[in-house]
């Protein structure tokens, strides 16, 4: 017995060498991925040409001591990049596009100790990132409800220059010093993908219940069943609002609405004209028209129509133009004057809506709703065109990048 007592001792002693030796070897790593992994290069997708990606090798950039080197692991399709895909209306082609993204900490600058919600960070973190600030005061960790960051910069939609890894479409990005960084290891590759379109429905949730209209007990139409219109009613229905119809006109989209929390729907193809999809509408909700609507389609039409569906009092907010959709027609003495209608438009979001983001995904898995099924076809990077096509003939909801 008391050889055995000597060899366990043995052993801790030995297991305890071994940890201290690790821990001690730490700093001397330069913040370095273990083993010489990193390669000497790096490949990007770079849009060259209106609707063509050609995949491209770059040098890999050195590290400088404020910068992170993230090996990416998977990136969402935007509809902004479907927009730069098709017409490059920012004129930036050629371009490394890609700002859903996320991956590893594999290596970084001697500076870099937390993330930007004061989080530790180190190797093998999860990360994703939000804005390069400018020169503005008004946007800072310190007080984020001011205005949102649409003056900032983003990667995935930076001019090209020397280091060339400035998108998520790419096997390595190089995050910049200065760049917000948020250490997400405690979510799953689907859900980090999915965090900066969940962020742009946070924050148009925040700016409805600015109101004072959207309620714990409001009857709510949310317009549009893309993916943006999707995630509202799940954020809508993680925040215990029950009462949720949505309006459509594609049915698969409508059944995958209810899923994720809507109590009903309308499809607007079986309805001939405004009066009788308004009427169908109120219905779903015994008569009554919505407290508060939320039109997140791009289209004028939507936008003229969704007043209709208001009850007097109510609220709406408008998120579907990201980018210049066209005027629509409305009644203002009708849709809003008369009616009182209290509206509030959305774009973007703030650095605080991205970091309840996190919780909003967490609590959205508890509740059982499917996030995860938002994501309907993934392409590895060397297929990225054929991924960029996919999107822009609708055939599925979220198109994603996952590298191999």
């Amino acid at each position: 017995m008391a050889d055995t007592a000597q060899i366990e001792e043995i052993v801790k002693q030995v297991l305890a060498s071994m940890s201290g030796s690790t821990a001690a070897a730490a700093p001397a790593a330069s913040g370095s991925a273990a083993g010489g992994s990193i390669p000497k290069t790096a490949h990007v997708a770079m849009l060259t040409s209106l609707e063509h990606f050609d995949v491209k090798e770059f040098p890999m950039p050195e590290v400088g001591d404020d910068d992170i080197l993230v090996k990416v692991e998977g990136c969402g399709v935007c509809g902004t990049d479907a927009h730069e895909f098709k017409r490059d209306p920012f004129g930036l082609i050629p371009v490394a596009l890609g700002h859903e993204g996320t991956g590893e900490i594999v290596k970084m600058g001697k500076n870099v100790k937390k993330d930007s919600a004061g989080k530790e960070l180190k190797l093998g973190d999860k990360v994703v990132t939000c804005m390069i600030f400018k020169d503005n005061p008004d946007i800072t960790m310190y007080d984020l409800n001011k205005q949102n960051v649409g003056g900032a910069d983003v990667y995935g939609l930076l001019p090209d220059d020397d280091i060339h890894l400035n998108g998520w479409f790419s096997d390595y990005i190089l995050i910049r010093g200065g760049s917000t960084v948020f250490n997400v290891s405690d979510l799953d590759l689907y859900s980090r993908v999915l965090i900066e379109p969940c962020a742009v429905l946070v924050h148009a949730v925040e700016r409805a219940k600015s109101t004072g209209i959207l309620r714990f007990n409001s009857r709510v139409v949310v317009q549009g069943c893309g993916p943006i219109g999707l995630i509202c009613i799940a954020i809508l229905r993680t925040m215990g609002i029950n009462n949720i119809v949505a309006v459509d006109g594609e049915n698969k989209r409508l059944e995958f609405a209810k899923e994720l929390g809507a109590s009903d729907y309308v499809n607007f193809k079986d309805h001939k004209g405004i009066e009788a999809l308004s009427a169908a509408v109120a219905e779903k909700f015994e008569g009554h028209l919505a407290d508060f609507a939320f039109q997140c389609t791009g289209s004028p039409a939507g936008h003229s129509n969704i007043y209709k569906f208001i009850r007097n009092g109510g609220g709406l907010c408008e998120l579907g133009f990201f980018i210049n959709g066209g005027d629509a027609t409305i009644n203002p003495h009708f849709d809003i004057c008369s009616k009182e209608i209290t509206t509030v438009g959305s774009w973007v979001y703030t650095l605080r809506d991205y970091a309840t983001t996190f919780d909003f995904l967490k609590s959205a898995k508890k509740i059982g709703l499917p996030i995860d099924k938002l994501i309907t076809h993934t392409y590895p990077l060397e297929e990225i065109n054929e991924a960029l096509k996919t999107n822009l003939a609708m055939t599925g909801l979220k198109i994603a990048i996952i590298n191999k």
